[in-house]
This record gives C-alpha cells, sequence and structure tokens, in this order.
C-alpha cells in the first residue's frame, strides 16, 4: 500500500477490506504502536508530576493536586479544538504529526532546570495533546466501513496499546525520577514520543493510504458529507460560544478555567446541534448527555495520579523484604489490569452480541459507574488504616510514620477501577464514532474528551480536600457516593439515549 491509495473514492480504500491483523486491519497495529508511544509520554510525566511537586519543590497538597488538575484537565480540554481544526483544515494525518511532535519538544523543555520551562514543557504537552489524541482515535474508526462488525473490537485493542504505554511508562520514567533526578525521567517521557512518531511516519503511506490525508468538512464546503444536514456555519460555533462563555462567567464565579470550559462546550454544542437536524441532532444530543454522565466517572478515576499517588507515596507499606517500592509504579497497576481484562471484556461482548443480548452502551456505562463506586469501598478501608495512624502519631508525623495501609487496598482498587474503565471508556470512543455525525467527527471525539476535562478539573479540587478533610476514609467515600449516584440517575435515562441514536446501532 502507497499513498496514491489517497487519490481513491473512499470506498475503494483498500484498508477497508484488509484483514490480515488477526482479522483486523494492519492500520490498526500502527495505530496501536503510536498510541502506545504517546500514552508512555503521558502517563510517564503524570506518574511524576504531584511526587515531583509535592516531595521535590514542597509545596502543599492542595497546591500540587489542584495544579493536577489543571494540567490534566487542560490535556483533555485542548482536543476539542485539534479535533475542530483537523476536521475543518488539515486533516487527521498531518495533525497527529503536529502534535507528536509539540509532545516530544514540551517534554524535553521539562527537563530543563527552571520553573520557567518547567511551565512551558506543560503548556507544550497541553498544546500538542490537543492536536493529536482526537484524531489519533478518529483515524482508528476511519479505517472501518459504516456498519462494520469488527469495529468495537478494533477499539478494544487499540485501547490496549494505550495501556501497553502506560504501564511501562512509571517502571522507566518513575525509576529514573524518583531513584536518579526529576528531570531525567521528564526526558525519558519525550523519548517515548518520538519513537512514537518515528514508526508512525515510517509506516503511514504502507498502512493507512489514504486515511486521515483530507479534512472531513474542509473551509470551502458548505454541502454535508453524510446525508441530510444543515451547512457547518461558523456563526453557530460563535453564538453557542457566547452563551457558554455568560454560563461559565456565573456558574464558576468568574473562574478562568470554568469560562473557558462554558465557551468550549457552548461553541461545540452550537456547531454539532445547530449544524445538524433531524435524526443526526438526536444522536449529537445524545452524545453530550452521555459526555456529562463520564465526567462522574473520570473524576474518581483521575485520583490515581493525584490523591491515590499521594496516599501510596504517604501512608502505603512499601517494603518488600529489603526493596523499598518507588510509590510511582503504583501507576503501572491500572494499564496493567487492562491489558489483562481487555480481551475477556472484549470477548464478552462478542459472546452476547452472539446471542443478542449485548447490552447497549449507555446500559455498559451504568454498569461501569457502579463498579468505580464499588471499588472505592477499597480505599475507605485503606483510609481507615491510615486514620487509626494519624490519630496516633498526629498529622505532622503521620507522613513519615504512617505507611501502614497494604498495598493490596490500593491494587485492588486500581482493579476495580479499571473494571469500570472497560465499560466506559473504549466503548465510549466506539460510540462517538458511531453515533457522531462523520463531518462532526473529530470535532465531536473532542467533546467525548471534555468529560475528561471537566473531571480532572474537579477531580484535583476534590484531591485538595485531603488537607481539610480530617479523615482519609470519610475523603474516599466520596467517590463511592458520586459514583453510584451518578449510575442511578443514567440508568434512568438509558430509554431516552436508545430513542436518540434509534437511527444507529449504539
Amino acid at each position: 500500500m502507497t499513498a496514491s491509495a489517497a487519490s481513491l473514492a473512499p470506498s475503494e480504500n483498500p484498508v477497508f477490506d484488509d484483514k490480515a491483523l488477526l482479522g483486523q486491519p494492519r492500520g490498526l497495529g500502527l495505530l496501536f504502536l503510536t498510541e502506545m508511544w504517546e500514552r508512555f509520554s503521558y502517563y510517564g510525566m503524570r506518574a511524576l508530576l504531584v511526587l515531583y511537586l509535592v516531595n521535590e519543590l514542597q509545596w502543599s497538597d492542595a497546591d500540587a493536586t489542584r495544579l493536577y488538575g489543571t494540567y490534566t484537565g487542560l490535556v483533555w480540554l485542548t482536543p476539542i479544538f485539534g479535533g475542530y481544526l483537523a476536521d475543518r483544515f488539515i486533516g487527521t494525518r498531518r495533525s497527529l504529526v503536529l502534535g507528536a511532535c509539540v509532545i516530544a519538544a514540551g517534554h524535553f523543555v521539562l527537563a530543563l532546570q527552571s520553573m520557567s520551562t518547567f511551565y512551558l514543557g506543560l503548556a507544550l504537552v497541553i498544546i500538542g495533546t490537543g492536536f493529536f489524541k482526537p484524531n489519533v482515535s478518529t483515524m482508528v474508526g476511519q479505517i472501518y466501513r459504516a456498519g462494520d462488525h469488527r469495529r468495537d473490537a478494533g477499539f478494544t485493542v487499540f485501547y490496549m496499546g494505550i495501556n501497553t504505554g502506560a504501564f511501562i511508562a512509571p517502571f522507566i520514567c518513575g525509576t529514573l525520577g524518583q531513584r536518579v533526578g526529576w528531570h531525567y525521567g521528564f526526558g525519558a517521557a519525550g523519548v517515548g514520543m518520538l519513537i512514537g512518531l518515528l514508526g508512525y511516519l515510517w509506516g503511514r503511506d504502507r498502512y493507512l493510504p489514504g486515511i486521515g490525508v483530507e479534512p472531513t468538512q474542509p473551509r470551502r464546503s458548505v454541502a454535508p458529507v453524510e446525508g441530510p444536514g444543515a451547512p457547518v456555519n461558523a456563526m453557530h460555533g460563535v453564538i453557542g460560544g457566547a452563551v457558554g462563555l455568560v454560563l461559565g462567567w456565573f456558574g464558576s464565579g468568574g473562574n478562568w478555567f470554568g469560562i473557558l470550559m462554558g465557551v468550549t462546550v457552548g461553541a461545540a454544542l452550537g456547531l454539532s446541534v445547530l449544524g445538524t437536524h433531524g435524526e443526526e441532532r438526536k444522536r449529537v444530543i445524545a452524545l453530550f448527555i452521555v459526555v456529562f454522565f463520564v465526567i462522574f466517572f473520570w473524576m474518581a478515576y483521575e485520583q490515581a495520579g493525584s490523591s491515590m499517588n499521594i496516599f501510596a507515596d504517604r501512608y502505603t507499606d512499601l517494603q518488600v523484604g529489603s526493596f523499598a517500592i518507588p510509590s510511582s509504579w503504583f501507576q503501572s497497576a491500572s494499564p496493567l489490569f487492562v491489558l489483562l481484562l481487555s480481551l475477556p471484556v472484549a470477548g464478552l461482548w462478542r459472546m452476547l452480541d452472539r446471542r443478542g443480548k449485548e447490552p447497549s452502551t449507555p446500559m455498559k456505562m451504568v454498569w461501569g459507574l457502579a463498579i468505580l463506586g464499588g471499588s472505592f469501598a477499597l480505599m475507605y478501608l485503606a483510609g481507615r488504616s491510615a486514620d487509626a495512624c494519624i490519630a496516633q502519631v498526629g498529622a505532622e508525623q503521620a507522613r513519615s510514620q504512617c505507611h501502614v495501609a497494604s498495598p493490596l487496598f490500593l491494587v485492588m482498587t486500581y482493579a476495580g477501577n479499571v473494571m469500570g474503565e472497560l465499560f466506559i471508556s473504549p466503548i465510549g470512543l466506539s460510540y462517538v464514532t458511531k453515533v457522531a455525525p462523520a463531518r462532526f467527527g473529530s470535532l465531536l471525539m473532542g467533546a467525548f474528551f471534555l468529560s475528561n476535562s471537566a473531571a480532572s478539573k474537579i477531580g484535583g479540587y476534590v484531591a485538595g480536600l485531603t488537607d481539610r478533610i480530617p479523615s482519609q476514609a470519610t475523603f474516599w467515600s466520596i467517590f463511592i457516593v458520586t459514583s453510584l449516584g451518578a449510575a442511578i440517575a443514567m440508568l434512568l435515562l438509558v430509554p431516552t439515549l436508545k430513542r436518540l441514536t434509534s437511527s444507529v446501532k449504539a
């Protein structure tokens, strides 16, 4: 396969009929590896960020977790802008390459030892992820014809690539950062992104010919690309953004992140809702309802890099014989469980599909939220162990003397979180590619990532409450209540979501 395939009509692209990779297109393998190295870079740095702030820079827990929440919130916010630019101007292929270059530069800047380069490096990673993240996921959807039954399984395989990188990263970046030097860990993350970029450039014309070369809705086009629908009109985004600005201002009390989120959500709603009608509009509305509920999932799940990371460092027994486990290694637990559980869960969906009993995507997400909430009961128990020690030695001494909680509490919580994740995240990515109108594919993939953005910011704020809430057990109970409450509310809306997406199998 060569780049000449870019000139073929979409229905003639040989990628659609490629089954050489265990029944899947070989392009899926290339995207798997590219995303694997990008996630290596992201999770390698994420494993270090809060620990670097509280241990090296001596920031308070609240300041560290709130910076972490702002950083991860922006990482998940910028994909909606990158998705829009890819849809309208540059295509997913060019956007992915641009994003990878900027991400690598950001990690290398982070490796320089000054606060100005620290903030600049974070900014570059945020911007680069905006170009990279929505488009690599959208390209996975682009290698299948509409209605191809391999799509869900393909996204699950792709999701394993994400987590392979996330699993390896803490062992390399975390060990270098905690045992050799923090900036070596940050630099190693940049090397990982470069490896992924070079691999993609080597294989894209062989295995992804014609995929993502052109925007799905070029700037000068006024006709819809898929089925009936209103033309894409930038004024729809301006109107939605203006409404979002007002709501974001009042809803957040003037907080800049809340205003930015309001404008972004409003613009995305304006473009996609006002730019569609009929069945397409119903599907877009359903997607945004799902995005809202997924916020509750990621708010709890994203404690992994903040409050759970601090709990591992401060209150967990890290000794295995004479060896002290680097606390950042616990960040590998979630991706390890994803790798172990992804294929069994994908097999479960295939088995239920053959029997005609596979639940809808919204129902899968209800189960994901419920499983997540139940898993935090283990952190509640771990918190009680820490509380008993804190009561004996005092809060100040507890940071060095209360390594009392069994590491199994953390490990098994991560296992439960991941089981919930497999009912939410890969299924959600596939849901977007099935439900979103083609001309808004990358934009709405970015909108799906808005749930991560809002959740990361909120989760960072909540993680900072560990300084105010005297009981660790009480703190962890927050996530039991919010996750189970969201599961019940979404369950009540499942029939509505099915009606809204009745024109596609979702």
